[in-house]
């Protein structure tokens, strides 16, 4: 893109010019510390509290979730590791590893193969090139932690979604246990199980996990069967440059038990819907990843990386029609990262282009109980994207911080009918570009508190899944916002707050409505809608033996004076939800937590609201400790009142307030137990 290119390297420039910390204004820094025999952990792999330090840094909301604190329960889908991340709403479609995965209201047309984030593993994507991801993708007992960036604050990693990104951060031979041998097992036939081994050797260190789960699900149709392999290797070439690579390999097979009336989830939520059954509806998925990055690291506070990918994946998926898809997705990603002075005043700057393509063979058949008829269509389809990324923070004075950025974004959707019937040609070649800036404020109030202030623009290309996810082609345009963020930021030795207020404008968001004599447009780039709400992360420790969380959401989605729906709200997620939890721990050998989940009023189904879905109330226990330092263990019960309760929707135009088949019932009362061992 021409037009950016003269800006964004005099600033790359700058960014290199930038010299070493060497005042004692300076941000305190770890010293490196020299082991005997052992090469030390290279400055780009960060440990935990200097990933923290990171995140605090930045001019907006994010939040980091350490994974020994959901080992301490069952570990069975995204939902178990991110429930309780200020800003991020998740619920399992029916207690599997598809969900509803949604920040400020990020893709909620979705209840599957989400869109609106980007995910990340050590920085570099998961997301298909199109800017869809798959739930499967991610193991969450093979993450040592997880960041979250929501909003315009992922754009330190050259994202620019309305949702944001969300960063699995590997262990390492540096951080891991030698060994970790885990089991969990419960209600209906859940079996998880996971080893892992680490080490170090001289300028070597590696990583390998293997998990696998099992279970009969708590609804008829429901099986699972998935294993994950994942693992990395890095290499200490020398005080300056380190080399890591990485490897997944993903096999899973899904039952789909489907969506049920209200009336249906209400008698008898295990019930599966007739026409997954009839038509035998799976989803099962294999993937190969391989990933490698080089880093080098001239001086203290100064960071080159060096990026690639690719990833190998096949899908097969009798829904409807029966969907095989086989892809192949390969991306560049290079990165800068510079701290240090500028004009006499503390500066951070970074900045990055990333490169991806995808290809994939789109396949698609009539469904014939779950097996491939006649071929009902095909498309060869690619999807590329090429962004340039820069922002820089400058500390004005010891307290005020000035943070500006932009991305620069083109992305070509390029679809090739290979089955052209009924004369009907539905190739298309379709270019996306735009930039996207930020400006950003913070004011440190002092060593542990900030308030912080952003504006920003978001841009997202349509995926394949809003293009041609439907029976036919839907020509749809980006989807563009323009967000304000307010937020505060504390640390007290028993006290952690995590608040932000937002509000985005959003221009074309992507939906599937009715025009206004109520026939189905298939997903469209509608008028104007609003996202705002509140999002808080509260930790309370009233005394050194009980500690109190709690996660809670105000969702305000809107439409904005549409010619059709007016200001109703959006569907597909709750307006309120609340997570609370009070652990008492005397000693490690044994702590009691028991928790609930509130929504006070259910989501609605459709975007005309007509029709929603019930609040509830959930509640459950957490029971667990530490014998001898080396073994773990835990029971989770989950809830205990055996409540029927929807736990996600479908999400359509118009329900016409009609009881139609568009919920998913939640699991019912259930118990996990597990047992965890590690080599002191």
């Amino acid at each position: 893109m021409p037009r950016v290119a003269h800006p964004a390297l005099l600033a790359l420039a700058i960014g290199l010019a930038l010299p070493a910390h060497a005042e004692d204004g300076d941000a305190p820094t770890l010293p490196r510390v020299e082991v005997h025999g052992v090469a030390a952990r290279p400055d780009t792999v960060d440990d935990i509290e200097r990933a923290r330090r990171r995140l605090d840094e930045r001019p907006g909301a994010t939040a980091l979730v350490d994974a020994e604190r959901y080992r301490e329960g069952r570990v069975g889908t995204l939902s178990d590791a991110l429930s309780y991340a200020p800003g991020v709403f998740v619920q399992p479609r029916f207690g599997a590893d598809e969900a509803r995965l949604s920040i400020r209201g990020s893709g909620l047309q979705r209840s599957f193969h989400g869109r609106g984030l980007e995910l990340l593993q050590d920085g570099s994507p998961l997301n298909l090139a199109d800017g869809g991801y798959d739930f499967q993708a991610v193991e969450p007992l093979s993450a040592r932690y997880i960041e979250i960036h929501r909003g315009a604050n992922a754009l330190e990693y050259g994202a620019a979604t309305l949702g944001g990104a969300i960063n699995f951060v590997s262990p390492t031979g540096y951080d891991a246990p030698p060994i970790v041998l885990r089991a969990e097992t419960g209600s209906d036939g859940y079996r998880r199980g996971q080893v892992a081994v680490a080490g170090v050797s001289g300028r070597a260190d590696g990583y390998l996990s293997l998990s696998g789960v099992h279970q009969d699900g708590y609804r008829d149709h429901a099986r699972q069967e998935n294993y994950r392999l994942f693992g990395n290797a890095g290499w200490r070439i020398n005080d300056e440059l380190d080399a890591r690579v990485y490897l997944t390999h993903v096999d899973t097979r899904s039952q789909l038990p489907g969506n049920l009336t209200l009336a249906e989830a209400r008698r008898d939520p295990r019930l599966a819907a007739p026409a997954n059954l009839a038509l035998d509806q799976r989803r099962d998925y294999r993937l190969d990843r391989l990933g490698a990055r080089l880093a080098w690291t001239p001086s203290q506070g100064r960071s080159l990386s060096v990026s690639v990918y690719y990833a190998d994946k096949a899908l097969d998926h009798p829904i409807f029609q029966v969907l095989r898809q086989r892809s192949q997705d390969y991306g560049l990603d290079l990165r800068w990262r510079a701290e240090g002075e500028l004009a006499g005043r503390r500066n951070l700057f970074v900045a990055g282009l990333g490169w991806a393509q995808g290809d994939t063979d789109d396949d698609r058949y009539f469904n014939l109980s779950g097996r491939a008829g006649a071929r009902s269509n095909r498309f060869d389809q690619r999807a590329r994207n090429r962004r340039l990324y820069i922002e820089n923070q400058t500390w004005l004075d010891p307290r005020w911080v000035l943070a500006l950025g932009v991305q620069a974004m083109d992305a070509q959707r390029r679809s090739r009918d290979r089955y052209i019937s009924g004369g009907r040609d539905e190739s298309f070649d379709v270019d996306y570009d735009g930039l996207s800036p930020k400006l950003g404020l913070r004011y440190l109030i002092d060593e542990r508190a900030q308030v912080y202030a952003n504006l920003s623009r978001s841009l997202e290309p349509p995926s394949f899944g809003e293009l041609t996810g439907g029976p036919g082609v839907s020509q749809v345009d980006r989807q563009r916002a323009s967000s304000a963020e307010l937020g505060l930021r504390l640390q007290r030795e028993a006290l952690s707050l995590d608040a932000a207020l937002y509000r985005a404008r959003v221009d074309g968001e992507l939906l599937s409505l009715n025009d206004e004599a109520g026939n189905p447009l298939g997903t469209i780039n509608a008028d104007r809608t609003l996202h705002q709400g509140l999002e808080l992360g509260l930790s309370w420790r009233p005394h050194p033996t009980w500690l109190l969380s709690t996660h809670y959401l105000y969702n305000d989605f809107r439409f904005d004076a549409d010619p059709v729906y007016g200001n109703r709200r959006l569907a597909g997620i709750p307006r309120q939800q609340l997570r609370t939890q009070l652990r008492w721990s005397a000693h490690e050998r044994l702590y009691l937590e028991p928790n609930l989940e509130w929504v006070p009023q259910g989501a609605y189904v459709d975007h005309a609201n007509s029709y929603r879905a019930p609040g509830y109330t959930l509640l459950g226990l957490r029971v667990g400790g530490q014998i001898d330092g080396a073994w773990r263990w835990f029971l989770d019960a989950r809830n205990l009142q055996d409540r029927r309760w929807i736990a996600s929707t479908n999400v359509i135009a118009d329900a016409r307030g009609q009881d139609g088949r568009n919920f998913l019932p939640g699991d019912g009362r259930s118990f996990y137990v597990g047992l965890e061992w590690r080599p002191q």
